[in-house]
């Protein structure tokens, strides 16, 4: 059986790049793609201000005091759409089987190419040169023979890095990976691996598969396999979204309403920035509820399309206070579903008129 071939793709501070190509005086300065208002938040960020701390999904105002000369754009969402369009049509030349994440990133597979050298990580720098030619961008790859290594080695040499994994050198490598680097792996969890005494991937290869399946549920077989450098998930060309979610596992089991108002506020930020990048409106928001004895329930509304941040928030606020919690709780979640594509949105970013038969 031939090993497979992924390369995953993300373009280099992609929404901040795309404002310095197209506006000459902006580059080599510290901008952030965002409103400068005190409740917006920073959509993505130049390396010049990641220099000094400014991240995506940051608050502006936060932004602000670590780079008093940070430069505020607004976000031009049409233009970085027909940008990632263009990508992708670079990605096609080279193979079918390819997997979107979101507008700056994807999964390739290019184990049988449709033109190039067989070799992935010549195939990768060529993607890499033809993306730079068609778009004067920059993108950097990863290479290894599964979607979690390829996506752990694009962001090893950023900006305009390549990095490759090579099949025999995937164990040792997952080994030395700090928990905090699994991707997928958040900070609660991590804090209870390393309650466990998992602190590298070495740790973790040595737990038994009861061990992580009792402490993590059905995530344990998944990282008992990733600690073995076993990933055979494909890289799905035709996946469909049918939701948008993100949720935080807390410390400590909580029914402090302020302290999960402040999550859900973090959560909609998060979930916003996602549904921007997809090109999707939600007409449902949804909270997950996972109580300390692990019973999980859910609250959700139907609302008019929404994707802004302000937006969200208000509505999983609502749903929050809408009945007492039952007991403490050990996680919460936001979910955006029910999607409709944002080109069915007219131009105005307003609801087109739906005939829902009535």
């Amino acid at each position: 059986m031939s090993v497979r071939k992924i390369i995953h793709l993300d373009m280099d501070a992609f929404y901040a790049s795309v404002e310095q190509r197209d506006f000459p005086e902006l580059r080599g300065k510290a901008i952030a793609v965002g409103s400068e208002k005190n409740r917006g938040v920073v959509a993505a960020a130049s390396y010049e201000a990641r220099k000094f701390g400014v991240r995506s999904a940051m608050p502006s105002s936060q932004a602000a005091k670590l780079c008093p000369h940070l430069i505020f754009m607004p976000p031009r969402f049409p233009v970085y759409k027909e940008v990632s369009r263009e990508v992708r049509e670079v990605f096609y030349g080279y193979t079918d089987l390819v997997e979107p994440l979101s507008l700056d990133e994807a999964y390739l597979d290019v184990t049988e190419p449709k033109k190039g050298p067989l070799s992935a990580i010549l195939l990768a720098k060529s993607i890499k040169a033809d993306i730079k030619e068609s778009t004067q961008l920059t993108a950097s790859a990863g290479v290894a023979a599964g979607k979690f290594l390829a996506k752990i080695a694009s962001g090893m040499n950023k900006p305009d890095g390549l990095s490759a994994i090579l099949p025999h050198q995937a164990e040792d490598f997952i080994s030395q990976l700090k928990i905090e680097d699994f991707f997928g792996i958040g900070k609660a969890t991590a804090a209870k691996m390393h309650q466990l005494g998992i602190y590298n991937g070495g740790d973790l290869r040595r737990q038994s598969l009861e061990v992580l399946v009792e402490n993590f549920g059905k995530a344990g077989w998944r990282y008992y396999d990733l600690a073995r450098a076993i990933d055979d998930r494909p890289v799905n060309p035709n996946r469909e979204t049918k939701s948008i979610s993100a949720e935080t596992t807390f410390t400590d089991d909580t029914t402090d309403l302020r302290f999960l108002e402040d999550k859900l506020r973090k959560l909609s930020t998060s979930v916003s920035q996602s549904l921007m990048n997809k090109n999707f409106y939600a007409k449902t928001i949804g909270i997950k509820l996972k109580y300390h004895d692990f019973v999980i329930k859910t609250r959700s509304e139907s609302r008019e399309p929404l994707q802004e941040a302000v937006d969200l928030y208000r509505i999983s606020r609502h749903l929050l206070h809408k009945d007492p919690l039952e007991s403490p709780l050990r996680l919460i979640g936001l979910v955006a579903s029910n999607l409709i594509p944002a080109s069915d949105m007219n131009q105005q970013g307003e609801q087109l008129r739906l005939d829902f038969g009535l």
